[in-house]
């Protein structure tokens, strides 16, 4: 057994690679003078006889294209391939990702089927078998020891072999002895899983089939120092997808060494938002299985000759800067926003340490630069799409290992500027007369496209979404323009908190405090992930001072506080809102909707064009309406997550106020109950092909549903159990949820046709609620199951009596009118016949 792969970690974490069935070079050596006769095998086990090993310039002629990297490739006249692998290169980690380098218009789907789509991304090892024999195995990193002398190692070893997925010949020595050449023609031009759709997802998403090899072929092969990039053009059959007959697409391999010591990982604190890579940790917890996580990083370190100046808190350039290149397809107008979205981040890297640590630029011509590739792993991209579809996004690639991200391709999606126009008018032109028009002006635009640059720039950083951090912003501040153009309307970028739509007119707030920006806390992660830390030798030695770090921070200022997207009952994070208070917030944010419902024909229309970009801005205007509301509804039965060390005191789970959640429940009632008949502009709407009642209902049902539904309703009555605080009960919930939809029945007056559409809804919901079979619960989770077990739906069944006796006493008053008595009937009928018991009979 090779010593290498011990050699490998012997600086840091011991990962267990395994199945290493290796022959040292020496062996090698003996084997290329004498090679021992097989013993003779049945018919039924008789392998096939490997070639013979040729001299080298055999099989290498001198007619042969040759591009030498960190291997070498030799392409004959007659388009075949030979890989010259080096003996420093076996069982060393070679990660191959996979791209799809130009599309096809037949592969689309939805945000997939366009260039830059990676289709694999997978850790490789050569390694010398027997039998002459160059085999290439996939390595996973999914559990890992750190000390290969305790036994833990040898039995993860033992228990996670790698599969060998390709087999190579040796077909000659390197010249210099120190290598072997394989022939890879057969690996490169065949439907291969390992370099090119390396999952069957993939091919399956774009509706391909098999491949078609006369039309398939290799394009080119780049080598370099670090990557080697294999280019082909590839042909299959349609598969399932019955309206295309074959696919042509152009696909970009890239081979990416790995270095040989892998940079220090920097283990994930749950306090700051990272993406991260897990293992399965057998070795720190020798009772227990532990599951570490590292966070996703670029490597930036000092230059040698900066290192002190460094450590005395100056300012220093990194060895090897992040450079993000312009896609050369992208509109010209907007290269310059693009560049100054990457450019901001300067700012946050100057707070960890680094000048001039990221930047964009373009993308040299042929002129400049003939091997430049879009698709060449060396280089993060921001990749332009021309699609209609309204979107952006930035992943990244990452060594397994340690964490350390490699590379990124942005994309932006042509139609996101539509969506950005639309989210602009409807959040901000009450305030910002540069909004009030179908088009934008270059420079307007020009500034949201840097804000989404911006913000996608963040996750290729490995940043993650911080939807709590505008949760820390005081409503008030947001309305006061000396504060707002200073500090921003929420200290993250990484929010989902678009534009300050909190800003009324009269505040006189510039385009300073209405867009986003890199804020407080994006640059406090950034120090936390990227600043370099030499006096810490090992990565737990680190993680126990920068928990300390960031415990202390968050201690100082809650501004730096992250809210994960993930949570689903905190009410502090949520996409698309502002402030600490949703309530106060989304009053503000009503109110500049209503300023601007009236003026959507004068600010859309197009010159002899339809009135779709009409209908268009009236539903993104519905849309910000219903999402207010959805802001609100959260905090009923919210449940505060407080992120805490086992170390810290205090709750990590908290109840919702009572009073916020009495008042999310009141403006619920008013903004939406109470028919919103400011969304019902007879001006607008009477030019659409649209009908006000229909769409008013459809929202109501969301939002009853919302209301009404088995998980809030256990939170509420949970609440009740080992309460300290007043909680608001499930009871005061019904009662106030039963005034608000029967508000005319308690004041003794009719009720329009709105509102009986609501009632009719509302009395449905409980209804299906109420009567719900015990079996029904055995698959709607733990939330749902205790609905059944536990007090609620006697207590809904009440309810719907209480509102029964409700509806008996408005159709005795005189003063309603017959459609209003026939409406309140039918209502009651209805709770009679649903809850009626098995054995009763009709009357």
């Amino acid at each position: 057994m090779s010593k290498r792969k011990i050699q490998f970690f012997a600086c840091m974490v011991l990962f267990a690679l395994l199945g290493m069935s290796t022959l040292a070079s020496a062996q090698w050596r003996k084997k290329k003078k004498v090679v021992a006769a097989a013993a003779p095998a049945s018919d039924s086990t008789r392998k096939k006889e490997p070639p013979k090993i040729k001299p080298y310039k055999d099989v290498i002629t001198k007619d042969m294209t040759t591009s030498r990297g960190f291997f070498t490739v030799h392409t004959s006249k007659d388009d075949k391939y030979y890989f010259e692998l080096p003996d420093s290169l076996f069982n060393r980690d070679i990660m191959i990702v996979s791209r799809v380098s130009k599309a096809s218009t037949e592969m689309r789907n939805g945000a997939s089927g366009y260039a830059g789509d990676q289709i694999g991304e997978t850790v490789y090892r050569f390694e010398k078998g027997p039998q002459n024999k160059i085999f290439m195995r996939r390595i996973s990193f999914a559990e890992y020891a750190k000390d290969s002398s305790i036994s833990i190692y040898a039995g993860l070893q033992k228990n996670n072999i790698m599969a060998i997925v390709e087999a190579f010949p040796v077909l000659a020595y390197s010249a210099d002895s120190a290598g072997v050449v394989v022939d890879a023609t057969d690996f490169l031009n065949r439907d291969n899983d390992n370099i090119y759709f390396q999952r069957a997802a993939f091919k399956a998403r774009a509706g391909m089939g098999s491949q078609v090899n006369e039309r398939s072929y290799i394009k080119t092969i780049h080598t370099f120092p670090t990557n080697v990039e294999i280019t082909a053009v590839k042909t299959y059959t349609a598969g399932l997808n019955p309206t295309a007959a074959c696919y042509t697409v152009e696909l970009n391999a890239s081979l990416v060494l790995l270095p040989v010591k892998p940079m220090q990982p920097r283990y994930m604190d749950d306090r700051v938002g990272y993406f991260g890579v897990a293992h399965r940790d057998y070795e720190t917890n020798p009772q227990n299985v532990q599951y570490e996580v590292i966070a996703r990083r670029w490597r930036l370190e000092p230059r040698p000759e900066d290192v002190e100046k460094y450590k005395r808190g100056e300012l220093v350039e990194p060895i090897k800067p992040i450079v993000f290149y312009i896609d050369p397809v992208t509109p010209k107008q907007w290269v310059p926003y693009l560049i100054k979205g990457v450019n901001d981040w300067q700012k946050a890297f100057e707070q960890a340490g680094f000048k001039n640590a990221i930047y964009a630029r373009e993308a040299p011509t042929k002129e400049e630069d003939s091997t430049w590739s879009i698709d060449d792993a060396r280089h993060a991209a921001i990749v332009y799409r021309p699609s209609e579809i309204a979107n952006a996004m930035g992943p990244n690639v990452a060594d397994p290992r340690s964490g350390e991200i490699l590379e990124s391709h942005i994309f932006w999606y042509h139609n996101v500027m539509q969506l950005l126009q639309k989210w602009y008018l409807i959040q901000c032109a009450a305030v910002d007369p540069r909004a009030r028009k179908p088009v934008f002006d270059t420079t307007l635009m020009g500034d949201l496209v840097r804000f989404v640059s911006s913000h996608e720039v963040g996750h290729t950083l490995g940043l993650l979404h911080n939807f709590g951090s505008s949760s820390t912003v005081p409503v008030e501040n947001l309305r006061n323009k000396a504060w707002v153009e200073v500090h921003g309307h929420t200290p993250s970028i990484m929010d989902y908190a678009r534009f300050n739509y909190v800003a009324q007119p009269e505040d006189n707030i510039s385009a300073a405090g209405l867009y986003p920006r890199i804020g407080d806390y994006d640059k406090w992660a950034i120090e936390w992930g990227y600043r370099w830390h030499p006096e810490y030798k090992t990565a737990e030695e680190e993680k126990l001072a920068l928990t300390k770090v960031v415990t202390d921070s968050l201690a100082k200022n809650h501004r730096l506080w992250f809210g994960s997207e993930m949570e689903q009952y905190d009410a502090r994070s949520q996409s698309e809102d502002l402030g600490d208070d949703a309530m106060k917030a989304g009053m503000y944010g009503i109110k500049n909707l209503q300023r601007i419902m009236p003026h959507i024909a004068e600010w859309t229309v197009v010159p002899g064009e339809s009135s779709l970009e009409m209908q268009h801005t009236y539903e993104v205007l519905f849309s910000q309406y219903a999402r207010y509301l959805g802001h609100v509804m959260k905090n009923i039965g919210g449940i505060y997550h407080n992120v805490k060390l086992s170390t810290e005191a205090g709750p990590v789970y908290e109840v919702e106020d009572y009073a916020r959640q009495k008042e999310a429940v009141a403006f619920i009632c008013k903004e939406v109950l109470a028919t919103p008949m400011w969304l019902n502009e007879r001006s607008i709407v009477e030019r659409l092909p649209m009908n006000f009642t229909i769409e008013l209902s459809s929202l109501q049902i969301e939002l009853i549903n919302g209301l009404i539904n088995r998980d809030r309703l256990s939170r509420i009555v949970n609440q009740e159990v080992n309460a300290k605080d007043k909680v608001y009960t499930i009871q005061e919930y019904m009662t106030d949820l039963n005034k608000g939809v029967f508000t005319e029945i308690y004041a003794g007056k009719n009720i329009d046709i709105y509102r009986r559409d609501l009632q009719k809804i509302y009395v449905s919901r409980l209804l299906e609620e109420a009567t719900i079979a015990p079996d029904a619960y055995t698959m709607l989770g733990n939330y749902s199951f205790h609905m059944y077990i536990s007090d609620l739906p006697e207590i809904i069944k009440d309810n719907l009596h209480q509102l029964q006796a409700l509806c008996k006493k408005g159709m005795q008053n005189p003063a309603l009118n017959k459609q209003t008595k026939l409406h309140l009937k039918e209502l009651d009928d209805k709770i009679t016949k649903k809850l009626k018991a098995p054995n009763d009979k009709d009357a």
